[in-house]
């Protein structure tokens, strides 16, 4: 089969970016044990023990008479919003893809768990001009611990020393990116005498949560354990109890990095380009700016491409992005072979 594609495109290659995932939050909860406890209804007394409120992105905002945007001083806390673990609990989480020990996240974190944690106000405003001194309120106030693995049967405990307490800072803001951590170096004192001005200065475009890193895996002997990427987190909470509204995968940071980009906008072969196999199936049109491509099924594999003199070794990462406009498309048979 021939085809000729006149195709105008963008090609970028990046040395050190993780590959695009499906879906950023966790998918299914493997196990659950509420422990003893968890967090209850004031009103009604029901469990918040519903597995399917951690499922998914974390709430943006809360339904009904009481309820609106979710911000740092307004936290989820409906029984569908949060998932509540008590004294010798645990509840374990699948990705449906795996989640990266990804150098170029952000703070080198590479997932962020959200609680139902909030700041207290202080000055008594709680229409909308509430200040705190950073104090949080509904925060866990015990031992929590943290574990990762591969495929569900090997776990590594995330190193106590490193790991923050679950449901504690930073609350969450609805209005942010959930999967952009804020700074791990903040704390109390930075908080104090802010607003919901501050939180979004401080927060910095950030949805909130607490950050974990993956290299911060150890096994039973307390050594550091490489690796490179797990797809089931495990939440324990060891004393107290701890809400969790969702969990999110970190999308790697890619601005301000080398990008090599090309937009056809001269002639290909001129810049750098070569062609490995039949030339004849790659020409460039200088007048729409455009490659045109021949396949032909009856040819020898041929491609298009540009040396970078890049060596890439197992600890780098790389992506390509393609921008394809079809022009025109035609397409034959020879020999009554389609």
């Amino acid at each position: 089969m021939k085809g000729t594609v006149f195709i105008a495109l963008g090609f970028v290659v990046l040395s050190a970016v993780s590959e695009a995932r499906a879906t950023q939050f966790a998918v299914e909860v493997v196990s659950y044990e509420p422990g003893s406890g968890f967090a209850t209804d004031w009103n009604s007394g029901v469990g918040f023990t519903n597995r399917d409120a951690i499922i998914g992105a974390p709430a943006r905002s809360t339904p009904g008479k009481w309820g609106g945007p979710i911000t740092p001083f307004s936290p989820p806390y409906l029984s569908d919003q949060i998932l509540s673990i008590g004294r010798g609990g645990e509840v374990t989480l699948k990705f449906s893809k795996p989640i990266r020990d990804e150098p170029f996240n952000p703070f080198g974190l590479d997932f962020i768990v959200f609680g139902g944690a909030g700041f207290m106000v202080t000055n008594g405003d709680f229409s909308g001009g509430g200040i705190t001194d950073g104090t949080l309120f509904g925060q866990a106030e015990g031992e929590t611990r943290v574990s990762v693995s591969t495929d569900g049967d090997a776990w590594f405990l995330l190193n106590p020393e490193l790991a923050p307490v679950l449901d504690a800072y930073f609350p969450t803001d609805g209005g942010g990116d959930f999967s952009l951590p804020v700074n791990p170096v903040l704390a109390k004192g930075d908080f104090a005498e802010g607003g919901l001005e501050k939180f979004t200065e401080l927060y910095a475009g950030s949805g909130g949560g607490s950050g974990y890193d993956i290299a911060w895996a150890i096994d039973t002997d307390n050594k550091p354990v490489a690796l490179g990427q797990v797809q089931f987190l495990r939440f324990e909470v060891l004393s107290g109890k701890a809400e969790i509204d969702a969990v999110s995968d970190t999308r790697p940071q890619t601005e301000n990095l080398a990008w090599d980009f090309e937009a056809f906008s001269s002639d290909p072969m001129a810049n750098g380009w070569a062609v490995h196999g039949d030339e004849s199936l790659f020409k460039w049109n200088a007048e729409s700016g455009a490659l045109a491509l021949t396949w032909d099924s009856e040819k020898p594999n041929s491609y298009f491409y540009r040396p970078l003199g890049l060596t890439l070794t197992e600890g780098d990462h790389f992506a390509f992005t393609f921008d394809i406009v079809f022009n025109q498309v035609k397409a034959g048979y020879l020999d009554g072979q389609p």
